[in-house]
């Protein structure tokens, strides 16, 4: 019940969130009509869109995905000709009749001069519906709370429920901002010839948030704007009703005061379950009594995995003579993680000393409850979970309370300085004031965006060609290549991989074929060489090899960070190609 009201209030928080304006100026365009028969069935059929088109992407994956393009095209081709037919009733009658006319009939737009027609709800519910298949909410921490636990233990009836209750708290905001400024539209329009200016005026707002959909802006710009807004008040709401999934954003402040003790959060789970361990025998039983622990969720070819190692390498070896055990706990994302032996080479590749359990099913995963990667759990002396962190930051503050139950353990000090790691290559830390490209999957499962004539074949080889032109964050294949559901296969030589991004860094995770042999690739930036912008993976005239599964950096960008166009081309075939990531 906690989850179905959290969803609720994470939906309501959208009003305050950039990502809903899109949707904004075809819910005030029902404001002339009764409540009843204009915005509640525009807002329960966004409401069913939203949830519908959710659940299918998490029951059935890639193939719902793609048929979510198909609508999105359709919805916004039905709601511009409602824009227009509200902008230019007049012209637009006169230039393309029959389009219009269906425009005029769905939006009950007024026939000349004269007040609108009284009309049925289920053509408000039609334009809900579109409204729905374009709606692209923030993914906050409420709702990636839902799609990540939809995603790791298998959709269901809940993650429909929970989808539809997320929708219809952005819906009911909605209903209560519409129902507050309807008096301001009512007393517009009561003024001589305002009633058809604002018709106007919010016809071009729809064709405005048409253009802005069609642009990617309510996934790009927009979410970009909407993060720093909404996601403390939303963390804060987790920790309140839920906290276990909560990230304890309020350790700044007992850090900076040190006025109250850190609060148990519940007894940890043993280490058991795991496949294998590395660096050190199972840590089982009573191997960590009277021990402060740390544990860590992550799988190597995570970015944002790799770039908090540098701080627990540096607490592994700052606090070990004080009583401070980090553990890692590898749980795979893709199959080839599953193999002990890439686990193994990875682990001395990124020179991790401590601890590492290979949770290939999940076992300590489940035991914690575990929703991300990555994730700290910060165990006391007496096996209580005193902290948890979800995703990447927040180090000082976790530092803070290492040292203060290593203080109550009577084996450490309050008030010690901090770590200040610097990271190498994939480990280097983000630039987040230019990171305007989110994760991109390959493999027909997850993909997104992905823009190759005639769109993706689900595992049968095909001829792809990459369009002249790409948005930014669209991508697309070129050459023969066979689409499974985690990556793509190169089935020849000379084929390539096309992405539009914004970041400073951009990476790969790709890997040979099955024969293992290594492939030569090369590099472009906006159809040159890299050079002082190659990665640690390439050279200056953007040259390199892929020799095992890993997450490669191919571009580091040295000047100033813009919309690129990223190529890499295979000079070999076998190439196995999974995930984009950015930093």
């Amino acid at each position: 019940m906690i989850l179905f009201v959290l969803a609720f209030l994470g939906g309501v928080l959208t009003i305050a969130s950039p990502c809903i304006l899109p949707v904004l100026p075809f819910v005030f365009a029902q404001a002339d009509r009764p409540f009843s028969r204009g915005t509640l069935p525009l807002l329960l059929g966004m409401a069913a869109a939203f949830a519908v088109v959710g659940s299918l992407a998490a029951f059935a994956g890639g193939w719902a995905v793609a048929a979510n393009q198909y609508g999105r095209y359709a919805a916004l081709l039905l709601l511009g000709l409602f824009g227009i037919s509200l902008l230019f009733a007049g012209v637009a009658d006169r230039l393309t009749r029959p389009l219009v006319s269906l425009g005029e009939r769905l939006s009950s737009a007024p026939e000349g001069v004269g007040e609108p027609k009284q009309r049925g709800p289920g053509r408000a519910a039609l334009l809900g519906v579109a409204t729905g298949l374009l709606w692209a909410p923030c993914a906050g921490p409420i709702l990636g709370l839902i799609l990540t636990g939809a995603a790791l233990q298998g959709a269901s009836v809940e993650t429909t429920l929970l989808l539809l209750a997320y929708a219809a708290g952005a819906t009911t905001s909605l209903a209560l901002a519409l129902l507050a400024g309807k008096r301001v539209f009512a007393a517009m329009k009561r003024s001589i010839g305002a009633g058809q200016w604002l018709r106007r005026a919010l016809g071009a707002a729809v064709l405005a948030s048409v253009a802005a959909i069609a642009l990617g802006l309510d996934t790009g710009a927009l979410t970009r704007l909407s993060v720093a807004g909404t996601t403390r008040i939303e963390q804060e709401l987790l920790g309140k009703l839920h906290p276990g999934a909560a990230r304890p954003d309020a350790r700044v402040i007992a850090m900076a005061s040190n006025a109250r003790a850190l609060p148990v959060e519940g007894t940890a789970p043993p280490l058991a379950g795991a496949q294998e361990w590395l660096n050190s025998p199972p840590l089982a039983g009573d191997a960590l009594k009277g021990r402060v622990v740390l544990v860590n969720f992550w799988t190597y070819s995570c970015i944002n995995c790799l770039r908090s190692l540098p701080y627990l390498r540096a607490w592994a070896e700052k606090y070990k003579n004080q009583g401070l055990v980090v553990v890692g706990v590898h749980a795979p994302e893709f199959a080839f993680e599953r193999d002990a032996a890439n686990v193994k080479k990875a682990v001395a590749d990124l020179k991790i000393g401590y601890p590492v359990a290979i949770d290939n099913q999940f076992a300590i995963w489940r035991a914690y409850g575990n929703q991300a990667w990555p994730a700290r759990y910060l165990v006391d002396a007496q096996g209580r979970i005193r902290e948890q962190h979800f995703g990447e930051g927040s180090y000082r503050e976790t530092e803070w309370a290492i040292q203060q139950l290593l203080a109550e353990a009577g084996t450490g000090v309050k008030g010690a300085d901090y770590v200040l790691p610097q990271g190498e290559g994939t480990t280097h830390a983000a630039d987040p004031r230019n990171l305007r490209s989110p994760e991109s999957y390959i493999g027909y499962k997850q993909a997104d965006s992905f823009q190759s004539e005639g769109g993706a074949v689900r595992d049968r080889p095909r001829d792809y060609r990459v369009p002249t032109r790409l948005a930014l964050n669209q991508w697309g294949l070129a050459g023969n290549w066979t689409i499974a559901g985690e990556f793509a296969t190169l089935n020849n030589k000379d084929g390539a991989i096309v992405h539009r991004f914004h970041a400073r860094d951009l990476h790969l995770v790709v890997g040979p074929g099955p024969d293992g042999k290594p492939l030569r690739f090369r590099v472009t930036i906006d159809g040159a060489a890299p050079g002082a912008s190659h990665g640690t993976d390439t050279d200056a005239n953007g040259e390199g090899a892929i020799r095992e599964q890993r997450l490669y950096q191919l571009v580091r960008q040295s000047g100033e960070v813009k919309d690129r166009t990223f190529e890499i081309r295979f000079l070999d075939p076998g190439a196995q190609a999974y995930a984009f990531t950015f930093g």
